[in-house]
């Protein structure tokens, strides 16, 4: 099987030199940048499969730099690396379009985990329901999710997600009028059972959902709120939340 790039971004020589360390000793070929500026010549060069950016940098930081590639529908898989851990700096970088985050001083061997996980996530066939193989095809309004390519489309075009984004909606879709807690969607999706900001980070992904496929007026269509519980996904966008 063919190593995983991952590229570590973060203007601490000290940290860069740890992770490239430990990160090649678990099996990942592993190329380091001080700040962002030399990002997009490897992206288009040398892709990597994964890339940890630091939120505070000189120059372009993180969450610029997360902004920017999401606006230009790069949807390589980000890791942020945050300097205090606060619920503000986590949820800003989810909101930017980050696939997972770690709170800043974190064990190596907690980040290897996180990029094993958001790896799979991006590039492993999703979990399927015994009802749904992996060359099912959901249909809802405009949009079509095709499980097996792990694609969302709308009248044909690709609509870009992140690989989290993608992971919920799939949990969603495949759980038609399934009511499901916050929890169960991080534990079903992401494989995250517990920790900090689980209902925020959540929500976050809803909300970020939402503006791709609930595109009309009068609120949520497709993905709609249980007050006091979660959320459910409703295939014809008509019951009421």
């Amino acid at each position: 099987m063919d190593k995983s790039k991952i590229l570590v971004v973060d203007d601490d020589a000290k940290l860069r030199d740890l992770l490239s360390r430990y990160l090649d000793q678990q099996g990942f070929i592993v190329e380091t940048l001080p700040d962002a500026r030399d990002i997009d010549r490897k992206l288009a060069r040398n892709r990597p499969d994964l890339m940890v950016l630091d939120v505070m940098m000189p120059g372009e930081d993180g969450l610029a730099v997360v902004r920017r590639l999401r606006a230009q529908g790069e949807m390589i898989p980000v890791i942020m690396l945050t300097a205090r851990g606060e619920d503000i700096d986590r949820i800003v970088g989810l909101e930017m379009g980050a696939d997972d985050y770690l709170a800043k001083p974190f064990n190596p061997r907690e980040l290897s985990a996180r990029i094993q996980s958001v790896l799979r996530r991006h590039y492993a066939a999703p979990a399927l329901t015994a009802h749904h193989d992996e060359d099912s095809l959901c249909v809802f309004g405009e949009f079509e999710l095709h499980l097996g390519r792990r694609e969302l489309t709308r009248k044909g075009k690709a609509i870009s997600l992140t690989s989290a984004e993608y992971a919920v909606l799939a949990v969603l879709v495949t759980h038609p009028r399934r009511p499901l807690t916050r929890e169960q969607l991080m534990e079903m999706a992401l494989g995250k059972g517990n920790g900090e900001s689980l209902d925020r980070s959540i929500d976050v992904h809803i909300s970020r959902l939402r503006k791709a496929i609930d595109t009309g007026e009068g609120g949520p269509r497709y993905i709609q709120t249980v007050w006091g519980y979660g959320y459910v996904f409703v295939p014809d966008g008509q019951s009421g939340e």
